[in-house]
């Protein structure tokens, strides 16, 4: 049996990643984030809060349904499943320490590797003391836990939704394990990402059953979650389709109608995918500002799609126009408390070298720290919400105010319009804020 030689690093090469400003041209170096520049009384370490996604950076090895993987893991090689997630998580916390963010995010089986439920379990026991002692001596945190209810062949119909009880029963192991793991390392949060929670064909499906199962599924999670003295937020991930062509949590508003309809909505918000608001027809900035409305926004998988590609590719966010919409949203509504940006985003299957995913997140993590800045100058220094409150004035003088306080009736509106004479044509101004924001960028 091959064990692991824990002294040799995958990173070794790369040293810690600075700031070194917009003048620089090192691909090794932050232009835009320096973690101590403050916005308001937060630096942007406080506001942004990134993690690293356990799964894309350490366990994806660049593999596609035309091709085997191209990225040649040190750990990959070891047959003891213990030592290679050992091997795997020194690596990835001397990643993530170089990188400088402060949290990262995982699901069970990265840490430990797939097999079943309580293989899983007998891991994880072994595994988690060692997490916590590099939390201790790195300073990195847990932004979120999850389990991985969705890969294994006994999800091949859903967990929670799955028309066998057994397998719901399975699934509670693991998301019970992982919740228990999440509290140990001390997250902020736990998500619920159902990745085949759905259906392919109404004539073999009883979605009423399924739905109802779901919601009774994350009530056990959120009540055991609470008994064992989880303080943090739960969160539920949108995604329309794929892998099953009908998703229960579609969208925003469908999660957020769904924890309505459940009574789940005070322990429940939201955690928004970029590249899932892209395939819902949306885009991330509608998704933020859906849920905030609701009081219901919670944390952010920072990627994005290809306009070409009609599948979730998870690349690493680049576009600047599209995150400040976002920063936007995101500083109008209070900001992160438990939650954050997690960069939900892997290399391309042609990016092989280790300094390759140092460069991907120093991408990404210069296109939020430049979009926030950007963000905040326009929310501090133009009239882009000035602009669109005065759209809405009408309704703070004193029959608009009574129409919205309920104090109107048809009739009552039908004799204010008689005697207005019509509404004057006022223009939208949506030109002029979509230039301010090009002008700021």
């Amino acid at each position: 049996m091959k064990t692991a030689n824990r002294e040799k690093s995958y990173f070794n090469e790369i040293d810690k990643i600075v700031y070194e400003g917009p003048q620089s041209k090192n691909p090794l170096a932050f232009r835009w984030y320096d973690e101590n520049l403050k916005i308001g009384n937060k630096t942007l370490k406080e506001h942004l809060r990134f993690a690293v996604a356990y799964w894309h950076s350490f366990c994806n090895k660049g593999d596609d349904p035309f091709g085997t993987g191209t990225r040649n893991f040190p750990w990959d090689d070891l047959t003891n499943p213990i030592d290679r997630a050992r091997f795997r998580m020194d690596n990835a916390f001397e990643f993530m320490s170089k990188l400088g963010v402060p949290f990262y995010c995982f699901h069970d089986t990265d840490l430990v590797g797939d097999g079943s439920v309580f293989e899983i379990e007998k891991r994880l026991e072994k595994i988690i003391p060692e997490a916590k002692i590099l939390q201790q001596q790195t300073g990195l945190k847990l932004l979120w836990g999850t389990a991985n209810v969705f890969s294994n062949p006994r999800y091949m119909n859903g967990a929670a939704t799955n028309p066998d009880f057994l397998v719901a029963a399975n699934a509670a192991v693991q998301v019970k394990n992982a919740l228990e793991a999440t509290i140990e390392l001390n997250g902020s949060s736990y998500v619920f990402w159902g990745g085949r929670e759905g259906y392919l064909s109404l004539h073999n499906t009883n979605t009423k059953k399924e739905t109802e199962h779901l919601a009774m599924f994350l009530s056990m999670a959120k009540d055991h979650g609470r008994k064992k003295g989880f303080g943090g937020t739960y969160l539920i991930e949108p995604k329309p389709m794929e892998p099953t062509k009908h998703q229960y949590d579609y969208d925003t508003s469908t999660v957020i109608s769904f924890l309505r309809h459940f009574g789940l909505d005070k322990d429940f918000k939201i955690n928004i995918e970029v590249n899932h608001a892209t395939l819902a027809g949306h885009t991330f900035a509608h998704e933020i500002r859906m849920a905030a409305d609701a009081g219901l926004f919670g944390s952010v998988d920072a990627n994005k799609g290809d306009y070409q590609n009609g599948w979730d590719t998870d690349e690493f966010p680049t576009n600047i126009y599209e995150v400040t919409e976002a920063m936007l949203e995101i500083l109008q509504a209070g900001g992160f408390i438990n939650g954050g940006i997690n960069f939900d985003a892997k290399l391309r299957r042609n990016s092989t070298d280790p300094e390759d995913l140092f460069i991907a997140h120093i991408s990404g993590m210069d296109t939020f720290a430049r979009a926030i800045i950007i963000a905040d100058k326009i929310l501090t220094e133009t009239d882009y919400l000035k602009i669109r409150r005065q759209r809405y004035e009408s309704f703070e003088t004193k029959t608009g105010k009574q129409f919205e306080e309920g104090k109107l009736t048809l009739e009552d509106l039908r004799k204010i319009a008689l005697e207005s004479g019509g509404p004057l044509q006022k223009s939208g101004k949506q030109e002029m804020l979509e230039q301010l924001i090009n002008m700021y960028i």
